[in-house]
């Protein structure tokens, strides 16, 4: 992990993970555990923990169990906050010359509305996209890499995009799917108590623990001095 200097920030990519780290839960799993009709998500959850199945896997059979029209989830994604300190995060980056980018495994239907309603626009979105078919929710995955089952979204084919080749790569996230496109950044942010974090200290590789984004705002401002 390289370290940085803020005048050298117009040569990065900002990248960041979603759910619980721009948002402070996990808007994915509440909805699954929230509107699902039975248990059954929490055995695909726990076999995906454990690495016996990969994200798309788990999601396609969480989802089955879920029952949501698109008026109920509206009014349930109109409540969602995001992280407060993101909007100085944004415009710190965005005075720098600098459009920040999201890589999800979530869906663009939670994360564009959250956004939205939260005064967040012209943001670059990579996450799985679904369709409606009365009030069951069916997944599809634009972004899945075929030679790898791990991933619903292969985050870290579209972190490695050739357009940016030769910048800095700076990843913030949380959570197991933030785990290879992390590997290949040059500067980490893990958030506290997340299983990234706990990734990157059982490996003894290096990153940066961070609470919420007012401490990554932080820690960009004092790179001014």
């Amino acid at each position: 992990m390289r370290g940085i200097r803020l005048s050298s920030l117009k040569n990065c990519v900002v990248y960041f993970d979603f759910d619980n780290t721009i948002t402070p839960f996990d808007i994915l799993d509440d909805i699954i555990s929230r509107f699902s009709i039975d248990k059954n998500w929490a055995a695909f959850e726990k076999s995906w923990k454990n690495g016996k199945i990969g994200s798309g896997q788990c999601l396609k059979g969480q989802l089955k169990s879920v029952r949501i029209n698109k008026k109920d989830l509206s009014r349930y994604l109109a409540k969602i906050k995001i992280d407060r300190h993101f909007h100085k995060l944004f415009d710190m980056l965005k005075r720098e010359g600098i459009k920040p980018v999201i890589l999800s495994d979530s869906f663009t239907s939670f994360i564009k509305p959250v956004l939205g309603n939260n005064g967040v626009k012209n943001v670059k979105i990579y996450a799985n996209t679904l369709r409606f078919s009365g009030d069951r929710l069916i997944p599809s995955f634009p972004y899945k890499n075929k030679n790898c089952p791990r991933c619903a979204h292969c985050k870290k084919k579209n972190l490695l995009k050739k357009e940016i080749r030769d910048k800095l790569i700076i990843y913030i996230g949380d959570g197991l799917s933030d785990v290879c496109p992390a590997e290949c950044s040059d500067m980490v942010f893990a958030k506290s108590a997340g299983r990234l974090l706990e990734h990157f200290r059982k490996t003894k590789k290096l990153c940066l623990a961070f609470d919420n984004l007012k401490d990554i705002c932080d820690y960009f401002k004092g790179l001014e001095g």
